[in-house]
């Protein structure tokens, strides 16, 4: 599972075209949806099963950026 590192405000991650919602930052993409909890910071990607996942390069930017820090899944 990947996260956002406990050390980056969350504000940074509106640079990358995060918007910012109740619990979640949100980045929609159409067939594609970026999900990024605010309490556990875990990044979650949901997909519309008509289309072919294909990731835009959100993710790569992210890591990239030094972001990002793969993280054990919760239980």
């Amino acid at each position: 599972m990947l996260k956002i590192k406990d050390s980056v405000d969350l504000k940074e991650l509106e640079k990358f075209g995060f918007r910012n919602e109740q619990v979640f930052l949100q980045k929609d993409m159409g067939y594609i949806t970026y999900y990024i909890n605010k309490d556990t910071r875990s990044i979650e990607i949901w997909t519309d099963d008509a289309y072919e996942v294909i990731l835009d390069n959100t993710i790569y930017d992210l890591i990239k950026a030094n972001l990002v820090e793969k993280a054990e899944k919760e239980r």
